[in-house]
């Protein structure tokens, strides 16, 4: 098997020349050397011992190049690097978010507040919370429970947050 793979890939340089005088496009010529590679590794039992490799690996590539030709396909358009940027969050509101945020945790009392940043803020568990607090873990489930309604009622906008609560400058 070790031969006969040392074969077919001193044949590549040879297919990819052959492919690329079937298809004057490099990309797609170097899409069916790859596929009549896989295609013979797949079928290397089927290969006589003995016969020419490189006959039998241009007769899979032009059988491969005929089905492609007469395969009906979808016209694609080559994409350049530079349109594949990722898109980027649009961040002129963040300064404003960050504001109704914190005016909307002063308004929780300070028993859901302390438990919605320990969770939140430091990620500590409900144990670790519990001890220290020095509550019970259920004290500090209804806390939380509790706060974070209260929060998304607040952020959403269905209760009003006094102007005197909110800070007018956001320190970084």
């Amino acid at each position: 098997m070790a031969e006969e793979g040392n074969q077919l890939v001193a044949c590549i340089p040879r297919l990819r020349r052959y492919a690329r005088a079937l298809i004057s496009d490099h990309a797609l010529a170097d899409d069916l050397v790859q596929d009549t590679l896989e295609r013979a590794w797949d079928k290397l039992a089927l290969w006589r011992s003995g016969s020419d490799m490189r006959a039998w690996l241009f007769g899979i590539m032009h059988n491969l190049h005929i089905n492609q030709v007469r395969k009906p396909s979808l016209a694609t358009v080559a994409m350049e690097d530079e349109s594949l940027a990722v898109p980027v969050r649009a961040s002129q509101s963040d300064q404003l978010e960050v504001r109704d945020l914190h005016g909307a945790l002063q308004l929780l009392p300070s028993e859901q507040r302390a438990v919605l940043l320990l969770v939140a803020l430091e990620q500590m568990s409900y144990e670790e919370i519990a001890a220290t607090l020095d509550i019970p873990i259920g004290t500090v489930m209804s806390r939380l429970a509790r706060g974070r309604e209260k929060l998304r009622v607040l952020m959403e906008g269905r209760a009003a947050i006094p102007a005197s609560v909110v800070p007018l400058k956001v320190v970084k």
